[in-house]
């Protein structure tokens, strides 16, 4: 394989895998306060419709990411309401917030189907960029695939180094027990939730804005729910989640590149579409066997909700 091949697709599976891992970071840290929230497609969906919509009247990048953001915040809020405050299903309600999501983004997204954004200039590392193979991929790339990568090291560093990241984790160990010494559980649990709507509001306006800079109704297709099942895939571990993440990235670059190099693959076109999503069924089934790792690292009140006695 030619030197200028293989960079360009890594270089391609790193900016697929950007927004997997900056949902599944987001996901890791709510699920690790014993929140479940199935929502992460309807969050990524309005987060890419509000950053692009945003982008196109103010000219700026960075007030579009963030407006995903605060758009993903909001969403979330949705959500915390339903199933904290008002101690709804967990699983009930993240469907509902996934259902709810696309639905409002297309119906936002109508009057600019028909416009495009100008591409984003990459970011350059100097002297470093012009390393052969690795340069191009790794160090000629968007400023928030640079973020994706700080926001890693920022979380592996919350949740096992600092105090909070401790009580983050207590909270959804023990719930109970963490309510018992003065923590306000709900609180903790709802901040979790906040800060992963944020980050599948900037992984939807890295889709939209960065990505492919035009908005298109369903351009999310199942990213989403990808990066739930990335979650279960790391077992609840940041690093691994990076990992995942840009395998998945180079299992939706393998089949484009596939189908755009005119190779003679007996098989539809449907079939390699679906290939990425075929990979994340089987790491789940595969995972989901042995039930113990899952015991393990899966927090215990995981999705079971909880009410304060006073």
């Amino acid at each position: 394989m030619e030197t200028g091949l293989l960079s360009a697709i890594l270089f391609a599976t790193i900016v697929a895998g950007t927004p997997l891992v900056l949902t599944a970071l987001g996901e890791l840290v709510t699920e690790k306060s014993g929140v479940l929230n199935l929502g992460a497609e309807g969050i990524m969906s309005v987060g890419a419709v509000a950053a692009f919509a945003t982008t196109i009247h103010t000219g700026s990048p960075l007030l579009g990411v963030l407006a995903g953001m605060g758009a993903g915040m909001a969403m979330s809020f949705l959500f915390a309401v339903a199933a904290l405050t008002l101690q709804a299903n967990q699983v009930a309600s993240g469907l509902a917030l996934s259902i709810f999501g696309v639905g409002l983004s297309a119906f936002i997204g109508k009057p600019y189907e028909s416009m495009t954004l100008s591409a984003v200039a990459p970011f350059k590392v100097p002297l470093l960029s012009r390393l052969p193979v690795l340069g191009h991929a790794l160090f000629e790339q968007q400023a928030l695939v640079y973020l994706s990568w700080a926001l890693l090291g920022a979380v592996a560093w919350f949740l096992y180094r600092t105090r909070w990241g401790l009580v983050l984790r207590a909270v959804g160990e023990a719930p109970a027990a963490a309510h018992a010494i003065g923590y306000k559980v709900l609180r903790i649990r709802t901040a979790a939730c906040l800060f992963g709507g944020a980050m599948a509001g900037i992984g939807g306006a890295f889709l939209s804005v960065f990505y492919t800079p035009l908005w298109v109704e369903g351009m999310v297709a199942g990213r989403g729910w990808i990066s739930l099942a990335l979650v279960v895939f790391a077992t609840w571990r940041p690093a691994r989640v990076i990992v995942g993440a840009y395998l998945f990235g180079g299992a939706m670059i393998t089949q484009m590149f596939v189908q755009a190099s005119g190779l003679r693959v007996q098989l539809p076109s449907q079939f390699l579409s679906s290939f990425p999503y075929l990979a994340t069924i089987l790491v789940l089934v595969l995972i989901s066997r042995n039930r113990g790792t899952i015991r393990l690292n899966s927090p215990a009140s995981l999705g079971q909700p909880f009410l304060p006695d006073a």
